[in-house]
């Protein structure tokens, strides 16, 4: 019983996480579209000046080019979507829906393959965090399907 009991705290930490990350996503919408496409231009050159990277050429200056009005609001779409999938999948979490477990499961998955390649190509604490909390989700969901299927 105290297996099962630690397997629902887990999922209801990950159906935490998920619905903070979706906090997050619809933060960053409201901001996007409060500050607009000028301010944003703005920050990024800022952005790409402290970084000491070109602002006339390269993917920093293709992305700037690309800071209009309608880009913006295709953005805080985006990230609204984005949001409601991870409110969608928190709730099915919080209520041990077992769709909710395949649906985490397979999301965190498909990011191992670029958490690993984030990680040879700029080792450090942040990416073996990141690469970390997606192995445990992984490893948390899986276990609460597994626990499904044997129930």
């Amino acid at each position: 019983m105290r297996g099962a009991t630690g397997t629902a705290h887990a999922v209801r930490s990950v159906a935490v996480f998920e619905a903070a990350k979706g906090m997050l996503a619809l933060a960053v919408a409201a901001a996007v579209l409060a500050l607009g496409p000028e301010a944003l231009s703005r920050g990024w050159h800022a952005l790409l000046r402290a970084l000491h990277l070109s602002t006339d050429r390269g993917a920093g200056a293709w992305l700037a080019e690309r800071i209009t009005l309608d880009n913006v609001s295709l953005a805080a779409a985006i990230a609204v979507a984005y949001a409601s999938i991870r409110f969608i999948e928190a709730w099915g979490l919080w209520h041990r829906r077992r769709w909710a477990s395949w649906l985490g499961c397979i999301g965190a998955a498909i990011y191992l393959p670029f958490d690993v390649h984030a990680l040879v190509q700029m080792p450090g604490a942040i990416t073996l965090s990141i690469l970390g909390i997606n192995l445990l989700i992984v490893g948390i969901l899986w276990h609460d399907l597994h626990r499904h299927r044997l129930a």
